[in-house]
């Protein structure tokens, strides 16, 4: 499981690198979207997932909690302020190009060349 995550978040990273090279805008931000979340990825298959772990919850019985393995919550936690974080870029990156298409009747920013 962890080999295919890792498989996947550099396929990630390598299609958001590929698109962010691009002259068009709206690929530059598609390509955002694909390296934050392979990012994204990449931070939850490091921190790991003991086998049988269970979410960090408080049961009856105190005891019981600390004999078994628990997933890290912090990890979890990173990822999702990124989400929100990345889903605030990605609005800010698709509002910018469509400027730039309403204003050029394009989608490369001024100054850029066709060649």
């Amino acid at each position: 499981m962890i080999g295919a995550a890792a498989i996947a978040a550099g396929a990630l990273l390598a299609a958001g690198l590929y698109l962010m090279l691009s002259r068009d805008v709206q690929r530059v931000a598609i390509g955002f979207l694909l390296l934050s979340n392979g990012v994204n990825l990449f931070v939850l298959t490091a921190s790991g997932m003991p086998a049988g772990a269970a979410p960090p919850l408080i049961p009856e019985d105190p005891a019981a909690a600390l004999a078994r393995p628990t997933a890290d919550p912090l990890a979890q936690a990173f990822i999702l302020t990124a989400i929100v974080i990345g889903f605030g870029m990605a609005a800010f990156l698709l509002a910018m190009a469509a400027d730039i298409h309403r204003r050029n009747g394009r989608d490369q920013p001024p100054g850029r060349s066709d060649a």
